[in-house]
């Protein structure tokens, strides 16, 4: 099975984010959803210096009606959280649309191809841009994605491994909007207590220092049989001049790690909950699934 090509894509300088819900017809769409990996694949050849890559995701709740007669085996909807005052909400959308390159007149492109295509079958439900920040870092001032798996471990994190949905990844997609006036009155110490890393040289606190409520602390998880709760993060700042955070975006080969991760951020240890919640909040949280490029094809003939 061919993994979309956005699932396991090295960092560009650009991102155009787009969540669609359906309008229009359920085979039509269906049909033109099929062409999409060779509209990604048409704008990589017009543009071989841009870096494009494209990702195609379906929401949990929209799938049964797309797709009736197969399910990823563990696709649920977002695990909405709430605890110590501070709330990630599930807000579902039928399609996610990610478009990275290193150039935005390229997105600008890809992003019109698309909408002509899906024309009159879907609405634009939301469009969000992201961008590099200096080195890979969250507009906190910290590295983002430092555990991020490395070469061919990337793959083997986000994408399911046989059966009918390989080549396929289980996304969970958010935008979070930083206080940043708040968080930048803190001390730089007080800084990187809550994430549990330096900032200027990201270099992680040993494992005696970390606070209970520090960001790593609450995210770096073991499985019952000690090994590492990984995730890819496909994450990039966004921002304009009245708000601005992170879109976050998790691929994986099964929910799992993430609803670990994010209900131990909320609830934490004996009450020991993430207090970087304290300077960011969640305004968006949905489950999709990005299918391979050959399932696509397949479903739309």
């Amino acid at each position: 099975m061919n993994a979309q090509a956005g699932i396991c894509a090295e960092p560009n300088l650009h991102a155009l984010y787009l969540m669609f819900n359906r309008v229009g017809d359920r085979a039509e769409l269906v049909r033109r959803l099929a062409k999409v990996p060779t509209l990604w694949q048409s704008v990589s050849a017009d543009f071989p210096d841009a870096g494009f890559s494209g990702l195609l995701a379906v929401g949990s709740e929209a799938w049964d009606s797309l797709y009736p007669l197969a399910r990823p085996p563990q696709f649920r909807g977002f695990m909405a959280q709430e605890a110590n005052g501070q709330q990630a909400p599930h807000t579902p959308f039928d399609l996610f649309v990610q478009l990275r390159a290193d150039r935005v007149d390229v997105l600008h492109h890809a992003g019109q191809r698309l909408m002509a295509l899906l024309g009159g079958l879907v609405e634009l439900a939301e469009e969000m841009r992201g961008f590099r920040n200096q080195d890979c870092r969250d507009l906190t001032g910290f590295v983002d994605g430092t555990e991020n798996p490395q070469g061919e471990h990337r793959a083997e994190v986000a994408l399911v491994d046989g059966g009918e949905f390989a080549g396929g990844s289980y996304l969970h997609v958010q935008r979070w909007v930083h206080a940043m006036s708040e968080w930048e009155r803190l001390a730089l110490k007080e800084q990187e207590d809550i994430i549990g890393r330096t900032k200027q040289d990201n270099i992680e606190y040993a494992s005696a220092d970390k606070p209970l409520t520090s960001h790593i602390k609450r995210v770096n998880l073991k499985t019952p049989k000690g090994e590492s709760m990984e995730i890819l993060r496909q994450s990039m700042p966004w921002g304009t001049m009245k708000e601005q955070g992170l879109y976050f975006i998790s691929c994986c080969r099964t929910q799992a790690h993430f609803n670990a991760m994010l209900d131990s951020m909320y609830k934490g240890e004996s009450g020991h909950f993430d207090h970087l919640l304290r300077f960011t909040r969640a305004v968006t949280g949905a489950a999709f699934f990005a299918p391979s490029t050959d399932f696509l094809q397949r479903q739309g003939q």
